[in-house]
């Protein structure tokens, strides 16, 4: 008999890789919001196979291997992540973790590792606990957001080459003129640059904005190795082309995850070394009720703040849930 435990913070990633394990399992499949959950599970010696997401609050993946790692844990663990970066894998592996496998999870991807492993006994069936649908609906837009944003940030460290930090999304339903709320951290922390870009495609349609930090230009500058004077100018393009870079890459992300693709419009200036609240006072007559996702990046050992914030119409909603349709069936 086996324990399988699924440590993930989304509700839907721990239902799919859930579905995905084999339909004849024979043993119990259990689960864990964080880390520190996980951790004690092993513990009460629940746990034989734990599938491990990486970008978790409290205990992420990264602290959860290196405390089985400390504590000589028994525990084969398998890593199920958005961030696909190389050092990610390189990383994961030096902690223990046996295999590494992409979200979103592929059932014979999932079941191969288990064989390659030794761990499949046989037998039952996984059973699913009652969800409350607000909140998987919340859910399933973070999980899409999470792989989309894992996409980009590999994307990011190849062509920088350093570690990016990946958080997890903020999902929320908001009027616009709570926006700033959403980015208090950013608004205390420097003035900003931002870049607004609009996108349609298929009964769904938004914009995108891309806030950052003006002190983070200068270790941009240094990570691109430009000697140049960091003035107004080199921001300017340095920040268009964070823009193109994260914008896309996450949109095509989640445009992949829905089946369809997003025309994007040119890229608006909203203003440079401001307040948050400044530049979203600027534009608010543009955005009404909105379904908002934040993303924010960060790149290890710099000082780079950037949020991404993902603006989609109310209206698109039903269009989106009919898309996730799959993600969210009992």
């Amino acid at each position: 008999m086996l324990s399988v435990l699924i440590c993930d913070d989304s509700l839907v990633a721990r239902k799919q890789v859930a579905k995905c394990l084999p339909q004849d399992l024979e043993g119990s499949v259990n689960f864990a919001k964080h880390g520190a959950e996980a951790i004690t599970a092993i513990l009460d010696g629940q746990v034989d196979i734990l599938l491990l997401d990486l970008n978790m609050p409290v205990l992420d993946g990264y602290g959860t291997l290196k405390q089985i790692q400390e504590l000589e844990l028994g525990t084969k663990t398998i890593v199920v992540s958005g961030d696909i970066q190389s050092e990610a894998k390189e990383r994961v592996s030096a902690l223990g973790a046996i295999d590494f496998i992409q979200k979103p999870v592929n059932s014979e991807e999932l079941i191969a590792s288990l064989h390659k492993h030794k761990l499949l006994d046989a037998a039952e069936t996984p059973q699913n606990s009652e969800l409350n649908l607000d909140e998987l609906v919340r859910d399933c837009y973070q999980e899409v957001v999470n792989v989309a944003m894992g996409q980009a940030g590999s994307h990011l460290s190849k062509i920088m080459d350093v570690f990016v930090k990946l958080p997890i999304p903020n999902v929320s339903l908001i009027e616009v003129s709570e926006l700033h709320m959403m980015l208090s951290d950013l608004d205390e922390a420097d003035r900003t640059s931002g870049v607004c870009q609009g996108f349609l495609g298929d009964g769904i349609s938004g914009e995108a904005l891309l806030m950052v930090t003006d002190s983070s230009f200068k270790d941009v500058a240094k990570i691109l190795r430009i000697t140049d004077e960091v003035d107004d100018q080199l921001q300017l393009e340095l920040l268009m082309d964070l823009a193109s870079l994260l914008i896309g890459t996450c949109l095509s992300g989640i445009a992949n995850q829905l089946d369809m693709h997003f025309r994007q419009g040119h890229p608006v200036v909203l203003g440079q070394h401001q307040s948050v609240q400044e530049l979203i006072a600027l534009n608010k007559n543009a955005w009404k009720k909105t379904l908002a996702i934040e993303v924010s990046y960060g790149l290890d050992g710099y000082d780079i703040r950037c949020d991404l914030i993902l603006l989609f119409t109310e209206e698109s909603m039903d269009m989106m849930n009919a898309k996730l349709a799959h993600l969210m069936d009992e």
